[in-house]
C-alpha cells in the first residue's frame, strides 16, 4: 500500500477562476496516488470553496495549499496573504460549510498578519461518517437535592471520659 509512510504536498498558486479547477484536479491526483480515493470529493470540495472565496474577496490572490497525511487524518491548509480578508465576515458561509463537512477545522494567524484556514478528514474504511459532538452529561452533584440540615447533637457520639475507658479495659 502506498500510504505506509506519512505524506506531504505543498502548492503555491495565484488564485483565479480557471486555476481553482486546476488546483482541485492536482489535489485529487495526489489523494489518489496516496490511495485516499474516498477523500477526493470532500477535500477537493472544501479546497474549491475556500479558493473561490479567496478569489472573490481577497485583494492579494497569492495562496499556499498544503496537505498532510499521517495515516489517520488528512489535513488540508490554505493560507492567504491578504491581511484585510476577515474569516468572520467574508468567509463565514464558507467556514460554516467546512465545519459541517469535515472532522475538524480551524483558522490561525501567521507572523505576517495573514491567515491559514485548515480542515481535516479522518480516513475510514468505507463511507465517511461525520463525528457528532455529544452534550456533556450533568454531574451527580448537579442532579441531587441539597441534604437536609441535621442538628449537630445527632451527629456527635456521646462523650467518653478517661475513667470509663479505664474501667472497660479491666
Amino acid at each position: 500500500m502506498k500510504t505506509a509512510v506519512p505524506c506531504y504536498y505543498h502548492l503555491d498558486v495565484e488564485v483565479s477562476p480557471e486555476r481553482v479547477g486546476q488546483v482541485s484536479r492536482i489535489l485529487a491526483a495526489h489523494l489518489k496516488f496516496w490511495d485516499l480515493d474516498n477523500l477526493v470529493q470532500p477535500v477537493c470540495g472544501g479546497a474549491e470553496m475556500l479558493l473561490n472565496a479567496i478569489d472573490e474577496h481577497a485583494t492579494d490572490k497569492n495562496t499556499s495549499i498544503e496537505m498532510w497525511w499521517n495515516r489517520q487524518h488528512l489535513i488540508t491548509a490554505i493560507g492567504d496573504n491578504d491581511r484585510a480578508l476577515r474569516p468572520d465576515q467574508e468567509l463565514r458561509g464558507c467556514l460554516e460549510h467546512l465545519a459541517a463537512m469535515s472532522d475538524g477545522w480551524g483558522c490561525c494567524a501567521t507572523e505576517t498578519g495573514s491567515k491559514v484556514i485548515w480542515f481535516s478528514q479522518r480516513a475510514r474504511a468505507g463511507e465517511r461518517v461525520p463525528l457528532v459532538p455529544t452534550a456533556p452529561a450533568p454531574r451527580e452533584s448537579e442532579g441531587l437535592d441539597l441534604p437536609r440540615e441535621v442538628p449537630v447533637t445527632q451527629l456527635a457520639a456521646p462523650a467518653v471520659t478517661p475513667d470509663e475507658v479505664l474501667e472497660d479495659a479491666r
